[in-house]
């Protein structure tokens, strides 16, 4: 006969095991940040992907001789190195700007609890402040007054996303704020339909959401008839509506980690029209910060050429000569002056750097206005990639 299998026990060695992994993990970042010490001593970049990689397949080998497939092996290590370089980028900050680091910031985002740039604030501050206050607000403008009123040290703004495009307002706005960019990261947006009350899509006559989620579920609220659509100021803003009127028949597109804050229930999951649906958010605040050199940097830049043929191409074949990348290209209309447009660059380069300097130098002739928007870390680590023959 085979033996009974007793559940509770076969739990809490379960239980024992995840202690002994968060202890392992703890301990593995530690000795990353004694990493980023070397580094400062001999200013080597943070990323080494050769070594990455060789890491990968090493480690891909040794789980396959333990019954581990490929891609689950891939997929835990790869996690673990982006949070052992996003932390290594965070230490190396701390002693570019030490007249910056506390243990507490306060943060300006888009509606209250649960919102996606209140999710994105929490997500960006969890390695750099022991505590954020948190400071929602209605509008874009509204976020930006805070920061250069001195009300608050920092602003979230959504910037793009990769289903509905550019945020314009934001772009517009920043052409009169005197705000440095200091920081970017990019949210996983993934929308649910949630309800206050257990229900299902039949019953479903109202939907709240903010703009941005709506144009981004377009297709599966195409496919629904009769369903009135309730506009709000902010994702959180819709989410507190639906959570106080307890009704059957109405529901909010948000987050289910956001909507988890107000007693939410998804009854619809994975509802926008790209199953890979991503907003990218940048920080800013009324100083600029200095970037480590060991750290990949991104430049934002805004001209204006006025309406001078070739102008812009002139300053792009600029960055072109001087080896930068440019990552992002968006044009403005400037208010006031038809036909002229106000143009935003990033680049992927140190505003420090040699290159850089000269091509600003370069383009300036070229333009009516230049103005530095900000130079911050990049964010997004990109993954180790593994040869398919490994995997």
């Amino acid at each position: 006969m085979s033996e009974t299998l007793d559940l509770n026990e076969i739990r809490k060695e379960i239980t024992l095991l995840d202690q002994d992994l968060l202890a392992l993990f703890a301990k593995r970042r530690a000795l990353t940040l004694n990493v980023a010490k070397s580094k400062v001593q001999q200013v080597r970049p943070i990323r080494d992907q050769k070594r990455e990689q060789a890491l990968l397949i090493r480690l891909i080998k040794q789980g396959k001789t333990l019954g581990l497939d490929a891609h689950y092996v891939t997929s835990v290590f790869q996690t673990i190195i982006e949070d052992s370089i996003l932390n290594q980028q965070a230490f190396l900050q701390s002693l570019a700007n030490p007249d910056i680091q506390v243990p507490t910031v306060s943060v300006a985002f888009l509606g209250d609890k649960g919102s996606y740039s209140y999710l994105a604030s929490h997500r960006y501050f969890s390695r750099r402040a022991e505590k954020i206050i948190e400071c929602g607000c209605q509008s874009f403008y509204e976020i930006m007054q805070q920061v250069e009123s001195g009300q608050v040290d920092y602003g979230m703004l959504p910037i793009e996303n990769t289903s509905s495009g550019s945020i314009n307002e934001v772009y517009d706005l920043l052409q009169h704020t005197s705000l440095s960019i200091v920081g970017e990261i990019t949210q996983p947006i993934e929308h649910c339909l949630l309800t206050a009350v257990n229900t299902n899509l039949a019953n479903i006559k109202t939907i709240y959401a903010h703009g941005q989620p709506f144009a981004q579920c377009s297709n599966f609220l195409d496919k629904q008839n009769g369903i009135r659509i309730e506009y709000c100021d902010s994702t959180a803003d819709a989410m507190a509506k639906v959570a106080e009127l307890q009704d059957d028949t109405i529901a909010v597109i948000g987050s289910e980690e956001g909507g988890q804050l107000y007693q939410l229930q998804a009854i619809e999951q994975s509802i926008a029209n790209q199953t890979e649906n991503h907003s990218r958010f940048i920080l800013v605040a009324r100083k600029a910060v200095e970037v480590a050199e060991q750290i990949p940097a991104k430049t934002a830049i805004t001209l204006a050429t006025g309406q001078k043929a070739g102008a812009l191409v002139e300053c792009l074949i600029v960055l072109k000569e001087k080896g930068i990348n440019m990552c992002k290209l968006e044009s403005r209309p400037i208010q006031g002056r038809p036909w002229e447009e106000m143009f935003y660059i990033d680049v992927e380069a140190n505003l420090k750097s040699f290159a850089l300097q000269e091509a600003i130098n370069e383009i300036t002739p070229h333009t009516n206005f230049i103005k530095i928007l900000g130079c911050y870390p990049i964010e997004h680590i990109s993954p180790t990639s593994i040869p398919s023959s490994e995997l």
